[in-house]
């Protein structure tokens, strides 16, 4: 049973915080009277040995709070839910020592890092129940924001929505010379978005129907860092928000409740070429952005959301929910730090040219329950190229220090954001038109709507290996727990 309106108003009777009821806001009605401060991720640092910086993770079980005082049955990482942000700095070895205690196996991936697949944390490096991983590799990213999150198949869905994933920063000299906000927690600050669904005993409502499993989970109540309906007090008049989307298949559209503008600075995989003034963001599940936003004028002003279509036709229909959340509320403090000026480069990426590829590879997604003709093929199975996932089988074979081009076909009446293991490509063109700015830099992760096509470039570097794979597949969690997900290999 889901979360009902005698229970949403005892909760915000109690001071509970945003639950949703048909068109109704909760949120909206009780923003002042519920907000709680926004929960900031531990920073963890790792410790230095003999010139590896090392770091302990414990994968548990627990309960939060999310609601009044209900207590939620979660997953955590050194906590109840959630885990906290890495930082890694460029050209250093990383040392990763991984325990499950959470009841049953996983997996943690280090999402849009370049390493060697035995590093990767996909669904082939399991670790058992009580039994421990101990990854390691140097960090080759540009400064970047990234996340790590559990990979096992077909319980990704699962274990993420209950709260295994947490956030990465990566820094380099080149970016911390360029003066960004950067005291994390107070101008620079992260924000994991993820939308939920709760029941009247509190505890998490997952895949409860035909619809969570064919469309992905989508929620009705939004966790920031795990804050239902935070607020922020912002010391500073320029804020730097590095923004993931943590849920399991919700798109968010990103604007602040006056119309004010601000600037995205940098994408999946590290800084753009140069600040992108806008007054919105769409990411699709798994992408990640950083904006910087001025707050000087003193005013209070709420980061919102709205849920843009993700099918076409009926679909859309079919996918009918709440689709409007409060994100979050910043309330400027006095004595602020003074805005600081925006570089007006941030980053020298090299232009993309695909005369450099070697092959040329087509990636088309299915759902077969509707039928070929209306969501692509594959019988009734989440497929791409007309298979579904085999953890036995290499659907493809690249070769060490070549580029390719890979298509991505999306012929379903669904949304589906395709992400790609290993590397950071750029986009060519979608549909034959070049990427908007805010998709010129580096991604990981690229959202394909219903009847388009996308190009990308990729480049191989630095890793071979004929036996263990990465993987590519939608990043809709559902889908890829139900098989739209494909496995390739680097050789030298």
């Amino acid at each position: 049973m889901r979360l009902t309106r005698r229970t949403a108003l005892g909760l915000l009777a109690a001071g509970g915080a945003v639950a949703a009821y048909g068109g109704y806001s909760w949120s909206q009605a009780g923003m002042s009277a519920s907000a709680r401060p926004l929960r900031i991720p531990p920073l963890d640092t790792g410790i230095l040995k003999e010139g590896k910086r090392s770091f302990d993770l414990n994968l548990g079980k627990s309960t939060s709070r999310f609601l009044g005082n209900f207590q939620t049955p979660t997953f955590g990482i050194n906590g109840d839910y959630l885990g906290p942000t890495l930082k890694f700095r460029a050209g250093e070895t990383v040392s990763l020592n991984v325990f499950n205690t959470i009841g049953e196996a996983s997996t943690l991936h280090w999402h849009g890092m370049h390493l060697p697949a035995s590093a990767d944390g996909g669904p082939h490096q399991v670790i058992a129940d009580g039994a421990s991983w101990h990854p390691g590799f140097e960090v080759k990213q540009h400064a970047g924001t990234f996340w790590y999150h559990s990979h096992m198949v077909p319980r990704t869905g699962y274990q993420v929505y209950h709260g295994l994933a947490g956030l990465i920063l990566v820094e380099d000299e080149h970016a911390g010379n360029l003066g960004l906000p950067r005291d994390y927690g107070v101008d620079d600050i992260p924000l994991v978005l993820q939308d939920r669904r709760f029941r009247d005993n509190g505890s998490f409502e997952y895949l409860s129907s035909m619809h969570d499993s064919r469309m992905g989970m989508l929620g009705d109540t939004l966790l920031v860092n795990g804050t239902a309906n935070p607020y922020f007090v912002a010391g500073a008049d320029t804020l730097r928000l590095r923004i993931l989307n943590g849920s399991n298949a919700r798109m968010y559209t990103l604007a602040f409740s006056d119309g004010r503008s601000f600037h995205q600075i940098a994408s999946d995989g590290g800084l753009l070429e140069s600040p992108v003034r806008t007054g919105a963001i769409t990411l699709g599940p798994a992408e990640r952005a950083e904006i910087i936003v001025n707050v000087g004028d003193g005013r209070p002003v709420t980061l919102q959301s709205s849920t843009p279509p993700q099918g076409g036709g009926m679909m859309n229909m079919v996918m009918g929910d709440r689709t409007k959340f409060d994100v979050l509320e910043i309330r400027p403090d006095e004595g602020r730090k003074s805005a600081f000026a925006l570089p007006e480069r941030l980053a020298v990426l090299e232009t993309p040219d695909p005369a450099e590829a070697v092959r040329t590879r087509k990636f088309t997604l299915g759902m077969g329950m509707m039928g070929g003709g209306m969501m692509g093929d594959g019988g009734g199975e989440m497929t791409i190229n007309g298979r579904s996932m085999d953890m036995n089988r290499i659907d493809e074979v690249v070769r060490v220090g070549t580029e390719e081009i890979w298509i991505v076909d999306n012929p379903t009446m669904l949304t589906h954001p395709f992400h790609i293991h290993d590397v950071q490509f750029r986009i060519l063109d979608r549909n034959g038109s070049p990427p908007p700015p805010m998709e010129a830099g580096l991604k990981d992760t690229v959202v394909v709507p219903s009847g388009e096509q996308v190009r990308l470039l990729l480049q191989f570097a630095d890793y071979t290996d004929p036996d263990l794979p990465y993987m590519y597949h939608c990043h809709n969690l559902e889908h890829e727990d139900a098989g739209m997900m494909g496995q390739f290999t680097v050789v030298a």
